[in-house]
């Protein structure tokens, strides 16, 4: 039986991945151990870890009930690696795919897990070289995780769009603002936590899977979204990671002031037809990005997601006010008025010179400013 830590609500941390690139050609190169080997010969006290493969590198906030406080820490994470990667001749980016590296060319970080997914997925766990960035929300309880997570499935599309940074692929453009979550797809436990009650019947459901021998872990599930019980937390997946990490906590802001208006809407209940529409709102947002479509399952109209994003953001106003991320929702909104997401800027950056090799240098330098 999985036990749901529970933990104190509206608390937040944040996951970063991000790319780890030469300053040749600003492909992605294998560098996590290097750059692990100089930053753990400080007392930095962060968490700061290598991921699947070789070239990515993951960085983890401590756990905060302020975002002003998340961006201090994220700054201090930042210089500590900037200053490692500096020494390397290394370079640091966001984003949530490279633009133009091959999956081929990628190694398995040898621990005994990502051995096993690469066993398990074959060449998926290569094509898994992409970069999220993941948002935790504390729970009071198991059963607040399992009403928080479905509510907040209505919001996905918003995230995914606010946070699109993944527009080339392989060398190509996809024509998608984030063309990451099509390699998380591909994974056959991938997609939305089925619709349970409650604690007790989410357990029941992962008894059964884990006696079927599907699943071991709560890791074992690639969901978009879902519930974190050793943390005690809903974590929030679909994120790229964004190029800037004044976007990524203001992101985490938004996930905190949404649940803090669950926590406090209790006569809302979520309804099993939020999943109706969920695929097709999640390929509008990969797709289009703020542009794209988003029906609503209960009333069955559309708007675009930019201005769902918007309407919601108004609905959020005094709930912002009382959390203290009134700054946190406007640097968003200011992002979405603007129209120009991450995906964006990286397309016109690519205009602009013609190399995919100059946009990343540039995106790296984006993540890397002091």
């Amino acid at each position: 039986m999985l036990e749901f830590n529970n933990s104190t609500p509206l608390t937040m941390g944040v996951e970063l991945e991000l790319q780890i690139v030469n300053r040749r050609d600003y492909n992605l190169t294998r560098g996590s151990d290097d750059l692990l080997q100089i930053i753990n010969k400080t007392e930095h006290g962060y968490d700061i870890k290598p991921e699947i493969t070789e070239s990515m590198i993951e960085i983890a906030t401590a756990v905060h009930t302020d975002h002003v406080e998340m961006l201090a820490e994220l700054t201090a994470m930042r210089t500590l690696l900037v200053t490692a990667a500096n020494k390397l001749n290394l370079g640091l980016a966001g984003g949530g795919a490279h633009p133009f590296q091959h999956w081929e060319d990628q190694r398995i970080y040898p621990t005994d897990r990502y051995r096993l997914v690469s066993e398990l997925y074959g060449y998926l766990a290569k094509q898994f070289t992409v970069y999220g960035q993941h948002i935790h929300i504390g729970c009071a309880s198991g059963d607040d995780a399992i009403r928080l997570t479905h509510l907040l499935a209505r919001q996905i599309p918003h995230f995914i769009a606010l946070s699109a940074s993944s527009p080339f692929y392989q060398g190509v453009d996809t024509s998608f603002q984030s063309s990451r979550l099509t390699s998380i797809n591909a994974f056959p436990l991938s997609g939305t936590m089925p619709f349970v009650s409650d604690w007790e019947t989410f357990n029941t459901y992962f008894n059964k899977m884990s006696h079927l021998g599907i699943v071991a872990s709560m890791k074992d599930f690639y969901w978009d979204i879902r519930p974190k019980p050793e943390y005690g937390t809903v974590e929030i997946r679909v994120c790229d990671t964004p190029l800037a990490i004044e976007t990524a906590v203001a992101l985490g802001a938004y996930a905190q002031t949404l649940s803090k208006y669950f926590f406090a809407q209790t006569e809302l209940q979520p309804t099993q037809d939020t999943y109706l529409t969920y695929s097709y709102n999640r390929f509008q947002a990969c797709r289009f990005g703020l542009n794209g479509a988003l029906i609503n399952p209960i009333t069955g109209t559309q708007s675009s997601i930019k201005d769902d994003i918007l309407q919601t953001f108004e609905l959020l106003k005094d709930v912002a006010e009382e959390l203290g991320t009134t700054d946190a929702i406007e640097l968003l909104r200011q992002r979405v008025l603007s129209g120009q997401s991450d995906a964006d800027w990286l397309r016109a950056s690519y205009e602009k010179s013609g190399s995919l090799s100059d946009a990343v240098r540039q995106q790296s330098a984006v993540w890397m400013a002091a």
